[in-house]
């Protein structure tokens, strides 16, 4: 064809084409650098890092380890209500995006994943003390909240009814503690905005699926764990 009888909106969609690409490639460069960027509403990642922001990101991502862990093996268990798999899920996608969010911290100052002395900034400055354990978490536990090894174990044997008022249980009392941290963490005077933001947005998700799962558990005719 030659450019005499060529369409006159090629040249057009040529332009939109290229706009396109371009636009795909601020969006992909967008979301790349958006993490370490701040916005009106403040920082969206910490400039610097405190102790208790260290702690709290290195803590509290371990604990979301378990939680996923649990939300992962009740999924995989037989014959469990649609509502609890849709529980779980909803765990699963939230604490994998927090941990992807205080796990980046760690990295980007260059910072190690996991602490040597776990909950120690929560015996420090404005946060309450801990003792690595405790009422109705296990007493080898690192960390409030946390399950045993049998526990889990327990867990992963299970099916129906059983899984689900056993996960009910141990994912309780494990947002009561993932509650309680984030909460001496949004208080801590030495926390960073960033962390704050964080801590207050699991304190409300974790709350809610707190009411949820123990509204389930009563429906079950069974009762929390002791604390």
């Amino acid at each position: 064809m030659t450019d005499s009888h060529r369409p006159a909106w090629l040249p057009l969609a040529g332009l939109a084409s290229l706009a396109v690409l371009l636009l795909a490639i601020g969006i992909v460069v967008g979301s790349v650098w958006r993490p370490f960027a701040s916005d009106d509403a403040g920082a969206t990642s910490p400039k610097s890092l405190s102790v208790t922001d260290i702690g709290f990101a290195q803590d509290m991502s371990m604990h979301h380890d378990q939680a996923i862990l649990m939300a992962r093996t009740v999924l995989a268990a037989p014959d469990v209500d649609p509502a609890i798999r849709g529980l779980a899920d909803q765990i699963l996608l939230a604490q994998s995006a927090e941990n992807g969010t205080m796990r980046g911290w760690l990295q980007l100052f260059g910072i190690p994943q996991t602490s040597e002395t776990p909950m120690a900034w929560m015996s420090q400055g404005g946060a309450h003390a801990h003792d690595g354990a405790t009422p109705g978490s296990p007493r080898d536990a690192p960390m409030p909240g946390l399950a045993s090894a049998d526990e889990m174990g327990r867990l992963s044997t299970l099916r129906g009814d059983e899984a689900e008022t056993l996960f009910l249980q141990l994912m309780i009392r494990h947002h009561r503690a993932g509650i309680e941290m984030a909460r001496a963490a949004y208080n801590d005077p030495r926390s960073g905005q960033a962390t704050k933001q964080l801590a207050l947005s699991m304190i409300g998700d974790q709350g809610n699926e707190l009411g949820q799962m123990t509204m389930a558990l009563r429906e079950r005719g069974t009762e929390p764990l002791p604390e």
